[in-house]
């Protein structure tokens, strides 16, 4: 119940009717934020549950599911965070979950702000004397930005030869290319580990006064898969160097030009860490794409590995087992299947 207070009634009667009015909303108030925190306990332990059910081979049947929840908690949370407690506070309580107060991480740079009081008392005019300081800290954010770095190269002429002199440009990712290393990372990263579109990304820049058309940000990104495609390779040497590997496949959808829709693809996850049996030797993950399931590829990734593979039932595995180079390791994620 909002009301001016300007306007508020001086007969005791009618304040004391509005008093009980107010008591009443703010109990309804209050229930509902109650209710509210229940609903967002219940949501929290959900997703637990289905998380921990994730690395089945239902798993792919419960990433909607869990996508669908973290919306509906993360919409909640933002509500009871917009609201104001005022029946909380009214009665002493609090409803809200208020998240633990974490220490900011100690490698971020730190900007000190001071601010400082007149020299002098304001009550009597006297001397001040320090008697410590309070530190608040507070995390922000500062926008990416671009910048152009100049690489300037002075020439030089021999006195006695004429030859001319020059410091060669530094190597770049692209040759005679217009993006940096740092730039060109960025643009990757957002595609393929944030799913931000191309031609999304260059509505971004747009707004930043920097022109990158769709077609300019997809010659860099081609070129570039070429670039680490020694680096992959080199992954995909240390994972199969190793004895026991864990193997899986998911869906993934792949725009289809011309269909008007997209077809199924598969991606392969093929996993080496020993850390649980105390080796020091770094896990890696390689990652291979086919455009379906067929049993052969992972026979084709696999040609050169001998050794222990964890994995699920799926068919496709079982024709490795069969001349003994590769041993299987039934996967207990799937033991109740």
């Amino acid at each position: 119940m909002k009301r001016a207070t300007s306007k508020l009634p001086n007969d005791p009667a009618e304040l004391r009717a509005l008093l009980i009015e107010a008591r009443a909303e703010l109990a309804l108030a209050l229930a509902a934020l109650q209710n509210q925190s229940l609903e967002i306990q219940n949501l929290r332990l959900l997703l637990a549950k289905l998380k921990r059910m994730q690395f089945g081979r239902s798993s792919e049947k419960l990433n909607n599911q869990i996508a669908q929840l973290e919306l509906q908690l993360e919409e909640l949370e933002t509500e009871q965070a917009s609201v104001v407690p005022v029946a909380a506070v009214s009665v002493g309580q609090d409803v809200s979950v208020k998240p633990v107060r974490q220490t900011l991480p100690e490698h971020l740079p730190r900007e000190t702000q001071v601010h400082a009081v007149a020299c002098t008392c304001p009550e009597c005019g006297g001397e001040l004397k320090s008697v410590g300081v309070d530190v608040t800290e507070e995390l922000e954010y500062i926008p990416a930005r671009f910048k152009v770095i100049r690489h300037e190269r002075p020439k030089f002429s021999c006195g006695a030869c004429e030859r001319m002199i020059q410091a060669p440009m530094p190597s770049r990712p692209i040759e005679r290319g217009l993006a940096g290393p740092g730039l060109l990372a960025h643009v990757l990263v957002s595609k393929y580990a944030d799913h931000l579109p191309l031609y999304r990304q260059s509505v971004i820049y747009a707004r930043e006064g920097v022109e990158l058309s769709r077609s300019t940000l997809a010659d860099w990104v081609g070129q570039l898969s070429g670039l680490l495609t020694p680096l992959a390779d080199a992954i995909g040497r240390h994972v199969l160097a190793g004895r026991k590997l864990h193997a899986d496949d998911t869906p993934i959808p792949v725009l289809s030009p011309g269909r008007g829709r997209t077809k199924t693809g598969r991606i392969w996850t093929y996993v080496r860490d020993d850390r649980a049996a105390a080796q020091e030797t770094p896990a890696a993950v390689w990652f291979q794409y086919t455009p379906d399931r067929k049993g052969i590829r992972p026979r084709e990734h696999l040609q050169d590995y001998s050794g222990v593979l964890q994995a699920d039932g799926y068919a496709g595995f079982h024709h490795l087992y069969a001349d003994g180079r590769i041993q299987e390791a039934a996967c207990w994620a799937h033991y109740h299947e």
